[in-house]
């Protein structure tokens, strides 16, 4: 190869690449970041909720709400003491795991005290294993009814009118046929702090 058509490889392969650094990290994100905020804008800044001008936190990202009068996220291993945002992660502990049995059998025994739950009542799945994330915000229905008991009894309100409220915050599936029913804790326990305070 001569010098002369080294020289034009080496032009054609430079002006490529500031070509495709212009359209892929100038124009595309540029693009993409202004349909998220014409078409999707609270989702795309977050999902951030506020309360009297503060920011209490996101309806994406599940937070570690503890005490009776709360309904239970899903248990989080993101980060040292779960639900940490910065370090999304899963434990991978397979379904052949010691460790991952022992943990799930005292999570058990944890929710079935904490809902005061005869033992021939079946806890869900998700009550006692992490999402992948460690940071999935909602819960099955199944989960949030077997709660309803607990937090009606600590709010010191009607069983039934803490389960019109999960009826409220439960969305249906994706699309109408993907996934299953699912209730946002943070949503819920919100509206269900505001209610109390009137």
């Amino acid at each position: 190869m001569s010098m002369k058509s080294l020289l034009l490889e080496i032009r054609a392969s430079v002006a490529v690449i500031f070509v495709l650094g212009l359209v892929l990290c100038g124009a595309y994100p540029l693009i993409v970041w202004s349909i998220g905020q014409v078409a999707f804008q609270n989702r795309a800044n977050g999902s951030l909720v506020e309360r009297n001008g503060q920011v209490v936190g996101s309806s994406l990202i599940a937070q570690n709400f503890t005490g009776n009068r709360y309904f239970h996220p899903r248990p989080s291993d993101a980060g040292d003491f779960g639900y940490d945002g910065a370090n999304s992660n899963a434990s991978n502990l397979g379904p052949l795991s010691e460790k991952l049995y022992d943990q799930v059998k005292e999570r058990v025994a944890a929710y079935r005290s904490d809902n005061n739950l005869p033992a021939w009542v079946q806890v869900p799945a998700d009550a006692v294993t992490a999402s992948a994330s460690g940071l999935d915000p909602d819960i099955s229905v199944g989960n949030a009814q077997l709660q309803a008991a607990r937090v009606a009894k600590a709010r010191k309100i009607p069983k039934s009118e803490v389960e019109k409220f999960v009826s409220r915050f439960t969305a249906g599936r994706q699309l109408g046929f993907l996934g299953e029913p699912r209730v946002n804790v943070f949503k819920l326990n919100l509206a269900l702090d505001q209610r109390n305070s009137r």
